[in-house]
Order: structure tokens, then C-alpha cells, then sequence
């Protein structure tokens, strides 16, 4: 079993891989684009992502792209093979919620997230001036986000009650929102939204990829 990712250690999608790999109990082999214009390349969109994208993944010999159809894949194929984890439930109602959840994550967090790190955290890094525009309006719409947040975790530990995919794929940009972009207090003054981030940032696995690639604290 050779397991390789193609995409930069630092970058949220790639990490919710690695992750999900780490939670596994997968070994697996991170290759890094040597620049940017390398994912670019016709042999890059050729034979890694067609989009000039990373995260990709080969799997002797399968080729796939998209992090969270890979993240299904890796699960599907090796989950309960190595470890006890379980990211997506076998019983077909717990699983219907961890795509549920999914989806408020593709569709209602992940947007304003993403762009308040883009300006306060990748700006940065190119040595560009964030649009303060955006990041109010961004931290304006997650403020709402974490609001039903709120209520949604009243009571549980994780989305569904247990920890699975749906938690996972939130953690990398709110760590660099926590931590990089220094917006926890968004986080930190929700009971309910603060003991669900402390429960899923303390996993091993991602506290080990954290120390790894030397990550943004």
C-alpha cells in the first residue's frame, strides 16, 4: 500500500487529509509542489488535478482529487482497518447526519471562515494589506454562523454526538483563525461552540500535525 499526497502542508484541505490518514492509522508519503506555477503545469492539471489544485491523492496506482471525495474514499476503503476510529457511521440515519453536517460546513462555515483567513492570514504571509471590507463582513456572517453553532451543540460534544468526518473538516481554518488570524473570541465567548472546538483541536492526531509541520500558533 502506497499511499501519496500531492499539496502543501500548510494548506486547510491538504491538512484534512493528513488528518483523516493520522486518525486512520495510515502511513502515507506528502509530496510538496515545489512553487506555485508547478500546479500549473499541463503535467500537474494532466496527471494530479485538472483544475490546478491541491490537494490530490494517489493510491497504488487510483488517482483522485477533491478533499472531500478522497476523504470519503479513505474512509470508505480502510476505515476500521487499523484503528477503532469511526469518521462516518455504518448505520445509515448516523450517517445521513454526518452529511448533513457536512453540508452546513461546505455551505455556511467554511465561506466567511475562509475568507477572514485569506485577508488576515495569507495576505499577510504575500505581504499584502488585508481589505478590511471583507474581513468585517466576513466576521459579521460567521458571528451569525456560530450563533445556530450554538445551538445546534447544546448538549453534545460533537455535531452528531460523536466525533466524525463532519468535525474534522472544520478544524484546520479555525485553527488559523484562532491562532493565526487572532479572532477566537468568536469561538471563546459560545459555552457550547468554545467546548466543541476544544474537544476536536485536542484530537492527537491533529496536535501531531500541529508540532510536525511546525503549523501557525
Amino acid at each position: 500500500m502506497t499511499i501519496t499526497v500531492y499539496g502543501y502542508s500548510g494548506s486547510t484541505y491538504s491538512l484534512v487529509l493528513l488528518h483523516i490518514l493520522k486518525e486512520l492509522g495510515l502511513s502515507y508519503e506528502l509530496v510538496q509542489p515545489s512553487s506555485f506555477e508547478e500546479i500549473k503545469t499541463p503535467e500537474y492539471l494532466a496527471t494530479k488535478h485538472p483544475f490546478g489544485r491541491v490537494p490530490s491523492l494517489t493510491d497504488d496506482g487510483f488517482r483522485i482529487y477533491e478533499s472531500r471525495a478522497i476523504a470519503r474514499y479513505l474512509i470508505n476503503k480502510y476505515q476500521g482497518t487499523k484503528t477503532s476510529t469511526v469518521l462516518i457511521p455504518s448505520d445509515v440515519q448516523k450517517a445521513a447526519l454526518v452529511e448533513q453536517f457536512i453540508s452546513v460546513e461546505i455551505s455556511y462555515y467554511t465561506p466567511p471562515i475562509s475568507k477572514l483567513v485569506v485577508q488576515l492570514v495569507m495576505m499577510k504571509r504575500f505581504g499584502k494589506e488585508p481589505d478590511l471590507k471583507i474581513v468585517n463582513e466576513a466576521r459579521e456572517e460567521l458571528d451569525k454562523v456560530l450563533d445556530v453553532y450554538e445551538k445546534l451543540l447544546e448538549g453534545k460534544d460533537y455535531l452528531t454526538g460523536e466525533f466524525s468526518l463532519a468535525d474534522l473538516l472544520h478544524i484546520p481554518y479555525t485553527f488559523y483563525a484562532i491562532n493565526s488570524a487572532g479572532e477566537g473570541d468568536l469561538w471563546s465567548k459560545r459555552p457550547n461552540v468554545s467546548r466543541w472546538w476544544k474537544n476536536i483541536s485536542e484530537r492527537e492526531c491533529w496536535k501531531d500535525l500541529v508540532t510536525e509541520y511546525k503549523l501557525a500558533a
